[in-house]
């Protein structure tokens, strides 16, 4: 028995290797990427897992990783001093399997540092979080590392201060509270395996003071949480449970139509699916931001307090209706195209008097996705994204 399971190990790692991780893609150069990538006890499985990590890392060519469960910190710097222009940081003190990788040609470490980790602090968290004050370009940015007690029974029960959930929503309220009194001004974000879903109810949702806290708060992948099982990062519950959320400041940056967040599908590009991944790489799928500078992934953004778009629901499952208003008269064009920027309708292209119109799209014949909607009349382009579940 034992050879014929050494057998199935020799033949999925031979999979992983010929498969198409090369072909991964994620980071430009036009934009500002973090990733967040529980990668389950590094190495999980020796050097298949070094040699396919450090091949995703390459590809996907994000600006920052962070990373949680680093178990082998000497394999996991030798893996990253064989990535040029890459180089990482773990803690000094003890180590509770957190780690950053970033780009030393774009981003500029000021300072990494530790939070809540006097002993008072060890139950709501486990793993301190670890702070990187650093510049990209010319914005500061703090970006804070996590990794949040796992398990419960999804039941937050306050009364027990041992509870899973409750100390879960201890330490996200603790976060809350050190970025409301130290960082109220700055770019922040926020991201790890935080080990619960956003979508629980009110009295069980371990986020719900940030989720509440809409002025100052956003988590980034709320609509991943709120979408199809197939987007999740964590595909063996399933459930979405590694988290990036941000503070007002980069609000504009996130809902900047070249801007993104997604759960990094690696298993698609393996031999054998998620099933392979979780035996050779990680249970977790990673979640990464795109933070663009350009405007518009399709065209240039001009926006007037004359024109506006939205639409109703989002998100909707087949039918939505969206509203447009135009500040003069001549040609409108309003057009849905999918994540690539390929055309898929256009809903109207004729000459109007300004005003305010709306019309319903069918997306019944398209798949479960994001897609982005375009209105242009004249020299004004505005640029709308959806989500479209079934």
């Amino acid at each position: 028995m034992k050879n014929n399971y050494l057998f199935i190990i020799i033949i999925a790692c031979s999979k992983i290797s010929s498969q198409g991780l090369g072909d991964l893609s994620f980071g430009t150069d036009e934009s500002f990427e973090v990733m967040t990538w529980n990668i389950e006890w590094f190495p999980k499985n020796g050097q298949t897992t070094i040699d396919s990590v450090l091949t995703i890392i390459q590809s996907l060519e994000i600006d920052l990783y962070a990373f949680q469960e680093i178990s082998d910190t000497n394999l996991f710097k030798q893996m990253i001093n064989d990535i040029d222009d890459y180089d990482y940081y773990f803690r000094s003190s003890w180590f509770g399997g957190l780690a950053y990788v970033f780009k030393t040609n774009v981003i500029e470490i000021d300072t990494i540092y530790e939070i809540y980790t006097e002993e008072q602090y060890w139950r709501p968290f486990p793993r301190s979080p670890m702070v990187m004050e650093m510049t990209f370009g010319d914005q500061e940015y703090y970006i804070i590392n996590n990794h949040f007690k796992c398990c419960g029974n999804e039941v937050m029960d306050l009364s027990d201060p041992w509870d899973e959930e409750t100390r879960r929503y201890d330490a996200s309220n603790l976060l809350k509270e050190y970025i409301d009194s130290y960082l109220f001004d700055e770019n922040v974000i926020v991201l790890g395996d935080l080990n619960d879903i956003l979508t629980d109810t009110f009295e069980n949702n371990v986020f719900q003071t940030i989720l509440d806290d809409t002025q100052n708060f956003q988590f980034a992948d709320y609509e991943i949480a709120n979408g199809p099982s197939s987007g999740w990062s964590y595909p063996n519950w399933p459930s979405h449970i590694d988290h990036i959320f941000i503070t007002n400041e980069l609000f504009d940056d996130v809902q900047n139509n070249n801007s993104m967040i997604q759960t990094i599908a690696i298993d698609d590009y393996i031999v054998g699916g998620f099933n392979v991944y979780d035996d050779i790489i990680s249970d977790h799928l990673p979640v990464a931001l795109k933070l663009a500078n350009e405007l518009d992934i399709l065209t240039g953004i001009v926006v007037s307090q004359n024109y506006h778009l939205t639409h109703y629901p989002n998100p909707f499952n087949d039918k939505t209706s969206i509203f447009y208003q135009t500040g003069e008269p001549g040609n409108i064009d309003l057009s849905v195209y999918d994540i690539s920027g390929k055309l898929i309708e256009t809903l109207v292209n004729e000459k109007k008097a300004a005003g305010s119109y709306s019309i319903e799209w069918d997306a019944s014949k398209v798949s479960t996705g994001l897609y982005f909607y375009k209105l242009s009349a004249g020299n004004k382009t505005i640029v709308n994204k959806m989500l479209l579940l079934k």
